[in-house]
């Protein structure tokens, strides 16, 4: 063990917070930890939500309107979450916003390699309503994703 690189602090250089547009208690701790980081530290802050396609009921699903209505809903949460962490001091933040299947699968499979952060900041779900397995996306993170993970409680 090398102790020079052990007094090394370690800093995370691309942080991504992901938020849940039903689950505002969760969001919102996942954003105050996220934001600190971003700011003591001086580093980008991609904020991502993802427009599961369980969301939508498959009469909404033939209804234009209804998925852009829903579109528009989470573009405009990722926005606001935004607009606070610029107001908080951050200098680069990015809005990131998906659609598609299972949230985990999303932020792994498309959100990661293309915003290439090295730490990804959670909620721990609170709010359970849209989810298949109760509480399960961030401790699911937690487990496959290929940089550190923090789920926030």
């Amino acid at each position: 063990m090398d102790s020079h690189q052990m007094n090394e602090p370690l800093i995370y250089r691309r942080i991504l917070l992901t938020v849940d547009e039903d689950d505002n208690t969760s969001s919102e701790r996942a954003f105050r930890y996220a934001t600190t980081l971003a700011r003591d530290y001086s580093v980008p802050l991609g904020i991502v939500s993802v427009m599961e396609s369980e969301d939508i009921n498959i009469f909404d699903s033939l209804t234009p309107s209804k998925i852009q209505a829903k579109r528009r809903h989470v573009e405009q949460v990722v926005q606001d979450y935004v607009k606070l962490a610029e107001n908080s001091g951050i200098k680069q933040v990015e809005p990131l916003v998906y659609e598609g299947g299972d949230v985990d699968d999303v932020i792994l499979e498309q959100v990661i390699p293309d915003f290439k952060p090295d730490l990804l900041v959670t909620g721990a779900d609170t709010e359970f309503a849209h989810s298949k397995i109760a509480g399960a996306i961030g401790p699911r993170l937690a487990r496959k994703a290929p940089i550190s993970v923090i789920v926030v409680r």
